[in-house]
């Protein structure tokens, strides 16, 4: 069974880090392009950052560049957020998700989706 599995989320004061990880089972990342996604309180669901298959291509939201960083590492079958510097507006649950090969900024294209991590910034 292709399972995804958040974790890492906590409180953080502003201006602090978090590392949240996705950890794969029942499939390798070799051939998925994994995605992380956040949703806030009475809003959409909404792309953070995406790593292709090849790790060749990554992108960001404009809210998190500079910021956040995405990266995998394939021996562990495990996708990593390092959130850096972060803002109350930072605080959503936090969703990775897996689709073949490349990226899309369209939640509606990805697969398989783990059960979210909350993410709280606040003094």
């Amino acid at each position: 069974q292709l399972q995804l599995v958040e974790s890492g989320g906590g409180l953080v004061p502003p201006g602090g880090s978090l590392r949240l990880s996705c950890a794969a089972s029942g499939f390798t990342l070799n051939t998925y392009a994994i995605a992380w996604f956040r949703q806030a309180p009475g809003k959409e669901r909404e792309g953070v950052s995406c790593i292709s298959y090849s790790s060749y291509s990554t992108n960001y939201a404009d809210s998190v560049k500079g910021r956040f960083t995405i990266s995998r590492d394939t021996s562990k079958k495990t996708v990593y957020l390092q959130m850096n510097s972060l803002k109350p507006d930072d605080t959503a649950v936090y969703y990775c998700a897996a689709r073949a090969y490349s990226c899309s900024p369209h939640r509606n294209d990805y697969e398989y989706w783990g059960q979210g991590t909350q993410v709280t910034v606040s003094s």
